[in-house]
């Protein structure tokens, strides 16, 4: 089985719904990126934090930044651990690796956040580094963003750190179990059975039920799902289950009774203990980490 790689891993839909969830509920960016040092600054898209996007724009700025990355990306590729950096302009982003089998395949940057209020002088050293590389208007809308900027005191920042690190283990298990499912050494049965319970893992699933989908005898189909995935079905489907639970989770609108029943657990109980299992904390407490009321 050829090796994951970073385009393999962007191109997976839970990435990008993950990015969108993350930034509605915290309002903090986050990007999948490469795991080298950038050759140019890396931008965060439409969750770019306005005030970093028409720094950029400077030559000064945009130079600062890339050093700032470049460095972070140098110092998660040696450590394999996450990193944080303060920018000249007085905002943190961190790093979080995403490690496949020991290689550093990608990196989870996220930040562009304040760790302390900012004021008038802060913002005014900031200007005066940039040696007036803004106009008057984009001046004015550069210190409107500054003082919107996320204040995420330095024991919030680290609680953001963890749970990306809890994504990054996801996201390996995910794009692992995916890859595995398009591998030629894979037994058919096993193939269909995956891509059943991942089209129908909101609803009631059986040993039986997948049975009569990949039409194979009992002892058979489990004796090879163990030996190709690592799980018995039930541990699989609690997995994909979960894991379409927590990108829902992170969307503030949706109550936790409505997640549970919408990823296809039976009872609360069942999905609170099997949450905390997998995910290492409870449903209550994952969604309370994402709350911006609890970075401010």
């Amino acid at each position: 089985m050829k090796p994951l790689d970073f385009d393999e891993l962007a191109a997976m839909p839970v990435l990008q719904h993950y990015e969108e969830s993350f930034f509605k509920a915290t309002g903090i960016t986050l990007k999948l990126v490469p795991p080298d040092e950038p050759k140019q600054r890396l931008s965060f898209g439409k969750f770019e934090n306005p005030f970093c996007k028409l720094v950029a724009g400077t030559a000064l700025g945009c130079n600062a930044c890339l050093t700032n990355q470049r460095q972070l990306q140098r110092n998660t590729a040696r450590k394999l651990i996450s990193q944080k950096a303060c920018c000249f302009a007085g905002l943190t982003e961190v790093t979080v690796p995403v490690i496949i089998a020991g290689r550093h395949v990608a990196t989870l940057m996220s930040g562009q956040v304040m760790r302390r209020e900012p004021n008038q002088r802060d913002f005014d050293m900031v200007m005066q580094m940039l040696e007036n590389g803004l106009d008057r208007d984009a001046e004015k809308k550069a210190r409107k963003a500054y003082f919107e900027t996320p204040v995420i005191p330095i024991d919030r920042l680290q609680a953001v750190i963890e749970l990306l690190s809890v994504f990054a283990q996801h996201l390996v298990d995910d794009a692992s179990r995916n890859l595995a499912a398009t591998n030629d050494t894979e037994p058919g049965a096993v193939c269909k059975a995956k891509a059943f319970v991942q089209s129908y893992s909101e609803q009631a699933i059986t040993l039986g039920r997948v049975l009569q989908h990949v039409h194979v005898s009992r002892f058979h189909f489990c004796k090879i799902f163990k030996k190709s995935t690592g799980m018995t079905l039930t541990e699989y489907v609690a997995r994909i289950r979960i894991e379409k639970a927590m990108a829902m989770i992170a969307d503030p609108s949706l109550r936790i009774t409505e997640v549970v029943f919408a990823s296809g657990f039976g009872s609360i109980p069942q999905f609170n203990s099997v949450f905390k299992r997998l995910v290492g904390m409870s449903p209550t407490a994952y969604r309370s980490s994402l709350r911006p009321q609890e970075f401010q």
